[in-house]
């Protein structure tokens, strides 16, 4: 077999077979297949596009290249849930313990943030002592004691994807949803759940800014997983502005906390509830989508869900009494208020931008060895559709230095106030079942 007969074959819209796929992914991991075959493969699949069949078989390649988690030590459906991101995305620290209190294990592995804030592990550790290096037993342990756990990634899960997608990114391949698809659901397959959800993003702050290309590369993600044995679905979610109001480590932290006491943001709960309504049906833990909100609402209701955030804290070494009293997390030294400039209707809150915003507090990672601060970030106190007042707090700034003469000018430039009343968007744009 021939690198450059794959290539060509790819190149003329021809389909791919199982073996040929194995070939040049296994040969690459190996590096017996060089960069600049594979470079041109890549942009013969970016034009030409993959079929189902050939999405599923690179996606196991991709699998098949590093370790696979083995959850089988973990009793009942292992159900995961990936979002492909956005500003303010909180809704793992929330939503963990809601789908565990109904008895669904939640086994997750998750990574750090490079962009606007933090991954989902570093908005944990704004928690005093939290960490998330358990050895396979006590990560198995702990979920079938308490129904959820949270461990970063393993450093040889898809090497196969690690190596493609930094040679997408400097060879203008990335937006290509069969290679997007396959890259995502790779991980969530090597990580061992047995039924994924999916939270696709579309919008301004999404990386798939349009519904189209949002509804393609889900429809494209659930196939792999069914076509490979799990159990998947997805919801196309709008990220036209950001999740929520808080963006900023720490401040996730508490806004997940708030969330779990019933006090959460409308779309953040809302959110939450649906994904969560999801993750609880393909637990098998109810019959239908309307007896899982139920059952979801009543674990917030009754302190159930709260009760397992604060026992998954402490197992994990984190100091559970920030449940009770956020104001233990980390704390910024400034509140700064961005006050309107004059009255009217929100009409548009940039969430890419606002994203930066934070960052450029300190709230992400501009390059990998960005050094994050906990405390700092945003909090929103308007979002789109809603009436201001002039001189009413649109944003309250948290920052470790006084001039943030540079933040306030972005936040002013990307959120609009006009004089007509805006609806607000539409927050669940699609569920699609497997």
């Amino acid at each position: 077999m021939r690198m450059v007969d794959i290539i060509e074959k790819k190149r003329n819209g021809e389909e791919l077979t199982t073996e040929e796929i194995r070939f040049f992914v296994n040969g690459y991991t190996e590096g017996t297949i060089p960069d600049y075959q594979v470079s041109s493969l890549m942009m013969a699949i970016y034009f030409q596009d993959m079929n189902d069949r050939e999405r599923a078989d690179l996606t196991m390649a991709m699998v098949e290249s590093g370790d696979q988690i083995d959850l089988s030590g973990i009793q009942g459906i292992k159900v995961d849930k990936h979002s492909t991101g956005g500003v303010g995305d909180t809704t793992t620290l929330s939503l963990a313990a809601m789908v565990a209190a109904c008895g669904v294990p939640v086994a997750k592995m998750s990574g750090r943030g490079l962009g606007h804030t933090g991954g989902t592990i570093d908005k944990l550790e704004s928690i005093k002592g939290f960490h998330v290096e358990l050895s396979n037993e006590q990560f198995t342990k702990q979920v079938n004691d308490i129904g959820t756990a949270v461990i970063g990634q393993s450093g040889n899960l898809t090497p196969a994807d690690k190596k493609l997608y930094a040679l997408r990114d400097v060879t203008g391949t990335v937006p290509s949803i069969p290679l997007i698809a396959s890259s995502i659901m790779s991980k969530k397959i090597a990580a061992g759940a047995d039924a994924i959800v999916l939270d696709v993003k579309t919008g301004d702050g999404a990386f798939m800014k349009t519904f189209e290309d949002a509804k393609s590369l889900a429809h494209a993600m659930v196939q792999i997983g069914n076509n490979v044995g799990r159990n998947t679905m997805a919801i196309i979610s709008d990220m036209s502005q950001p999740l929520g109001f808080a963006i900023g480590n720490a401040l996730e932290v508490k806004e997940a906390i708030d969330t779990l006491k019933g006090n959460g943001p409308e779309d953040l709960m809302e959110l939450c509830y649906t994904l969560g309504s999801q993750m609880v049906v393909l637990g098998g833990k109810a019959n239908s989508i309307d007896e899982a909100r139920v059952k979801l609402e009543e674990v917030i209701a009754n302190g159930q869900a709260l009760e397992v955030f604060k026992k998954f804290v402490t197992a994990q070494g984190g100091d559970a009494s920030v449940v009770d009293n956020p104001s233990l997390l980390p704390q910024a030294k400034y509140q700064i208020e961005l006050p309107a400039k004059k009255s009217g209707y929100v009409a548009k809150i940039e969430a890419d931008d606002i994203g930066v915003a934070a960052m450029l507090l300190g709230a992400g990672r501009a390059t990998k060895e960005s050094t994050i601060d906990l405390s700092v970030g945003l909090v929103l106190h308007k979002k789109v559709g809603d009436a201001v007042q002039e001189g009413e707090t649109l944003v309250t700034i948290h920052a470790n230095r006084e001039d943030v003469s540079e933040v306030v000018d972005k936040l002013y430039k990307h959120i609009e106030i006009v004089q007509d009343k805006v609806e607000a968007p539409t927050l669940i744009k699609e569920v699609i079942a497997g």
